[in-house]
């Protein structure tokens, strides 16, 4: 095998791949990046077991086809460190050599025949979201997964794909995230209840994965694993066990709660500020709307106290609600700072309900005041 590369571009997909390699293994063969360059492309492949992918890279020029497997971190540190823009990668009798025009390493061969296979996408009935989407749905819930909990069903987020309405939904049991889009059933393609829940790190790995030449997301969900497909992409991981919890009953009602709207940037800055001095156990801050004006404080007896306006739509009777300061971050950090939103109150004593105009709900449960 010999091919002909750029090193960035490679560089920039075997990190990819490389991503679901683990970095130790009883199994050794794992601990390694499948290089297959035969027809007219080449594909990175790496798998745990659990996950797996497949890579397709087109800017290679395929020399001699074949097969190698690429040492996972040696590899890895030579395309990091080298500074060749072309590098020749090769697969000799007596070893894997790879060469620039200033620089080459000869690694030992390893026998590619013993990696196992990384399934590839074949499926004719799937779900097909917008990439662009699919990117949102996951960046916008992922980061309420609960991956410490013995409640090993939290450690993913659950897709819900039916018709032409796909939902994904993620709680650690203190706050919830739901967004909700539009896709695709291809093929007659079903998937409803609540057993589809995707973990993390595959989710993470996917929405890494997604270039900006991508325009759909081909989805495959079956009894225990599922199948993701982009235009150069194709991810396997298995599901986490389990049935996800009942979600909808978390929803709170719309029905008598107060609403104010604002633009995530100057809520999410006020947030901040204000956190500076928050009790590092509690994690409490106070949030006080009313006579058009938003007030967020926090206090520590040994750090210090603050208080910080923002001016708001609400000239309504005062309504305080305190809240973790780091789920209410969480909910801006995946917004821009122009994007509107809406936040539904009652009380101290039921939960806060975000919301944006483009499907996207969060739920933050409360806190005791201070």
């Amino acid at each position: 095998m010999k091919i002909v590369c750029n090193r960035e571009k490679f560089q920039s997909a075997y990190q990819i791949a490389a991503a679901v390699a683990p970095i130790r293994s009883p199994k050794e063969i794992l601990i390694n990046v499948k290089l297959d360059a035969r027809g007219d492309k080449a594909v990175l492949m790496a798998t745990d077991s659990e996950a797996g992918i497949r890579l397709e890279m087109d800017d290679v020029e395929i020399a001699v086809p074949g097969v190698a497997l690429l040492p996972l971190q040696r590899v890895g540190n030579i395309l990091r460190e080298c500074s060749d823009e072309v590098l020749t990668i090769e697969l000799t009798e007596n070893s894997l050599d790879i060469r620039g025009d200033h620089s080459e390493f000869h690694l030992p061969k390893i026998n590619p025949d013993e990696f196992p296979s990384v399934t590839p996408f074949q499926e004719s009935a799937y779900y097909e979201v917008p990439a662009r989407l699919f990117k949102e749905l996951v960046k916008r819930t992922v980061f309420a997964t609960d991956v410490e909990s013995t409640r090993y069903q939290l450690g993913g987020v659950l897709f819900e794909m039916e018709d032409d309405q796909i939902t994904t939904v993620a709680t650690d049991g203190r706050r919830l995230a739901c967004m909700h889009g539009k896709g695709v059933a291809i093929g007659g393609f079903k998937n409803s209840g609540n057993s589809t829940i995707v973990p993390t790190k595959t989710l993470q790995l996917m929405e890494r994965s997604i270039s900006d030449g991508d325009d759909l997301v081909c989805i495959a969900a079956r009894a225990n694993d599922i199948l993701i497909r982009t235009n150069r992409c194709t991810i396997f991981s298995r599901l986490v066990e389990g049935r996800y919890p009942n979600w909808k009953q978390v929803m709170p009602s719309r029905e008598g709660r107060t609403r104010i709207d604002g633009l995530a940037g100057p809520f999410f800055t006020a947030i901040r500020q204000a956190s500076i001095v928050a009790d590092t156990e509690s994690r409490g801050v106070d949030f006080t709307f009313g006579n058009g004006t938003l007030v967020v404080a926090a206090r520590a007896a040994d750090i210090g106290q603050s208080r910080i306006e923002i001016p708001i739509s609400y000239d309504g009777e005062s309504i305080n609600i305190t809240m973790d300061y780091r789920y209410v971050m969480d909910f801006f950090k995946v917004l821009d700072p122009d994007k509107a939103f809406a936040l539904e109150v009652r009380s101290n004593a039921e939960p806060a309900l975000f919301s944006t105009d483009d499907g996207y709900t969060y739920v933050v449960m409360p806190m005791a005041r201070q």
